[in-house]
């Protein structure tokens, strides 16, 4: 069977429904209205552009004796102007911020704002509701260079009457930051579309060095704020000068079939960090990052407290994450709770964390986090498959205090976070050198219920000791097996380590423990 997930004016994603990771269990062909569009293709998750608005179109996919035909329709539009019209030079060279602006602009509602071919050097753009953006292969937004040029957006503004607006925040506090490469601001019903790429340009300018000496946060590559209804289909985001994608209090956002990608060794260059989202759909998409390949957050406590909005309903499948820090990660900033969040169908290859949950003292009583499902998921070379880990040493002022570090059960209060259900199934991981899984409560607010089912976690023969949790007074750990400490209910069921070193199960703090086919 085949999925629709998006169908714009001129482009359309699709999702192949079978259980494997990512990759098709066989090649297929693509063909539309009878024309071969794609040969051997092997993702699970694939695009088609360059369609016509309002035009009926007739899908057939073939795999091995298999042929599937999908009947689907693109989207009426008003018009489509191209960027070039405006004085786009597309050269690299010359700078089109101004061009490219006067055409988002002007452009009608439902309307498309086109990028040829060609290298658009730009300072930061602004989004405004209803249009398109559609970038053709080989077009390349890039990002100006010059620090200087950018504005500077507060992180709030206060009116007369002593009302305030929110514009700017950044690690899960309202902070100035410079203007991103692309800002949407109360926007809605925006698609950002095409094989094209929308290029930071971070390692060329000075946004990766010294950037804690800067006068406000670093730009992302696209920040949208309490936006509504958008998509990204199909694009390339890369080398943004710290996280690429940063939704904002925001409803309803989709990921489709993109690549994020910067250097392994780019400091913050998280891929999407979706934060107070509601509705956050990321499918189809790969990473390659130099830190979490996804963050899920909902701000610092002083933010929660202001506006109570915890991050809600995110769907992330059939994805491939690579060589960031954490595959999935839930926090560090997550002080008005994470709830229902599903990761199905995804591989993940030499992250340091599969799972990585961070959390701590100090982020509040709002800080819930449950109802999180990590379901049919392959892991290849990740360090440590699964943390979670309530002791963060993050870079919070208090990092080093007692009252972060202290393993004495300390009185509950209004500042004391908690974690509810978590549920790990169907997981094969191969090449695993620190943990299997590292999981490590707080005494006085212990994780609900962890369950296991069917998982297997095999060791390198060359495995090598490292930190499963960055938390004050860590040790190395090399082919640590499943280690549990504060967990009220676990549940473990046909798993299966290979390769464990000492004990393989290392449990503390619990109150009911149930095995069921545990073998080593």
């Amino acid at each position: 069977m085949i999925n629709i997930l998006y169908s714009g004016s001129s482009s359309a994603c699709f999702e192949l429904q079978n259980t494997s990771p990512f990759y098709s269990p066989e090649t297929y062909t693509v063909r539309l209205n009878g024309e071969e569009i794609i040969r051997e293709g092997h993702e699970n998750v694939f695009s088609v552009f360059d369609l016509k608005p309002n035009t009926a179109y007739d899908l057939e996919v073939q795999a091995g004796v298999e042929t599937e035909t999908v009947h689907f329709s693109t989207k009426a539009e008003i018009c489509c102007i191209n960027v070039r019209d405006f004085g786009a030079a597309g050269d690299g060279v010359h700078e089109d911020t101004s061009a490219i602006q006067t055409a988002i602009n002007l452009v009608p509602d439902y309307g498309r704002v086109y990028f040829p071919k060609g290298t658009y050097l730009t300072l930061p753009l602004s989004l405004r509701s209803h249009f398109t953006m559609e970038f053709a292969e080989g077009a390349v937004l890039l990002g100006s260079t010059d620090r200087e040029r950018y504005p500077v957006i507060p992180g709030t503004v206060t009116d007369e009457a002593g009302n305030e607006t929110p514009f700017a925040g950044f690690e899960g506090i309202e902070q100035n930051a410079y203007q991103s490469l692309i800002q949407g601001s109360y926007v809605s019903d925006v698609q950002i579309i095409g094989p094209g790429k929308i290029d930071g340009n971070g390692q060329n300018g000075d946004w990766w060095k010294n950037f804690n000496e800067f006068p406000a946060k670093r730009p992302r590559d696209i920040f949208l704020n309490r936006c509504e209804n958008i998509v990204l289909h199909g694009v390339t985001v890369a080398n943004s000068p710290s996280w690429h994608i940063h939704p904002y209090f925001s409803k309803n956002i989709s990921l489709l079939n993109c690549f994020i990608t910067a250097p392994k060794v780019s400091p913050n260059t998280d891929a999407i960090d979706p934060e107070s989202c509601d509705n956050v759909d990321i499918i189809g998409c790969r990473f390659s990052v130099g830190d979490d390949c996804i963050a899920v957050k909902s701000g610092k406590f002083d933010m929660a407290m202001k506006y109570h909005v915890p991050a809600d309903h995110h769907v992330i499948r059939n994805c491939l994450m690579a060589y960031g820090h954490g595959a999935l990660t839930l926090g560090s900033e997550l002080s008005a709770g994470i709830r229902n969040v599903s990761v199905t169908q995804c591989l993940f290859r030499e992250t340091d964390r599969g799972l990585r949950i961070k959390s701590r003292r100090g982020r509040g009583k709002e800080s819930v986090i449950t109802d999180v499902l990590f379901d049919n998921i392959r892991m290849e070379k990740v360090l440590t498959p699964i943390v979670i880990n309530m002791w963060y040493n993050c870079v919070d002022p208090d990092r080093f205090t007692e009252y972060v570090w202290s393993r004495e059960h300390l009185p509950v209060d209004d500042r004391t976070p908690h974690l509810g259900l978590f549920e790990f199934k169907n997981m094969e991981c191969t090449d695993a050198e620190v943990a299997a899984c590292y999981i490590d409560g707080l005494p006085e607010s212990p994780i609900d219920r962890v369950e296991f089912e069917n998982i297997s976690v095999s060791f390198a023969k060359d495995a090598k000791p490292g930190i499963p949790a960055m938390e004050n007074f860590a040790k190395e750990r090399c082919r640590l097996g499943l280690y549990l400490d504060n967990v009220r209910e676990i549940s473990i069921k046909n798993v299966t380590l290979n390769g464990v070193d000492g004990e393989p199960l290392i449990a503390d703090h619990y109150e009911t423990i149930s095995t069921e086919g545990f073998e080593q």
